[in-house]
């Protein structure tokens, strides 16, 4: 009797255990707000996007208001468009003056977009396009522009 309670127990801890692991996998590859219905979408362009993918965070001070829903290529603009769904609870947040930033977070180098508000007093509504944007910084560019002027300058 004693024998058959210790093997249920490990056996609820062990789907316990699963049931936590995969919360945590889906946690992070940002596959909890899939479900979240509502909010309205955001347009931003970017000359580039570096690592940046669909399912990032979209970020305001710090607190996530959405994520990247997708990035298309615009082959007349030589730029990428970047589509952003912002939850329901922060319509009316943002006014048209606001910048879209990619940044990189951590030392994986994950990539999302921050949004800082402007000061107009009109808000973004659902289509609109956010046209103050500063592109990712990519590393290996950066590098090679200091050899560059270093190289230069000898």
């Amino acid at each position: 009797m004693n024998s058959r309670l210790t093997e249920i127990l490990v056996g609820l801890f062990m789907l316990l255990f699963l049931g936590a692991m995969l919360f945590l996998a889906m946690r992070v590859s940002n596959l909890t707000g899939l479900g979240s219905s509502g909010g309205y979408t955001l347009v931003a362009e970017f000359e580039n996007v570096g690592g940046l993918k669909s399912g990032a965070p979209v970020s305001a001070s710090g607190v996530r208001v959405g994520q990247v829903e997708s990035i298309a290529y615009i082959p007349e603009d030589f730029a990428a468009k970047v589509t952003l769904k912002v939850e329901a609870e922060f319509v009316d947040a943002f006014p048209e003056d606001t910048t879209a930033s990619i940044y990189t977070a951590g030392l994986l180098g994950e990539q999302y977009i921050g949004l800082e508000a402007g000061a107009e007093d009109i808000a973004l509504i659902d289509g609109d396009e956010i046209t103050l944007t500063q592109s990712a910084i990519v590393l290996e560019r950066l590098i090679g522009q200091v050899l560059f002027s270093r190289s230069g300058a000898e």
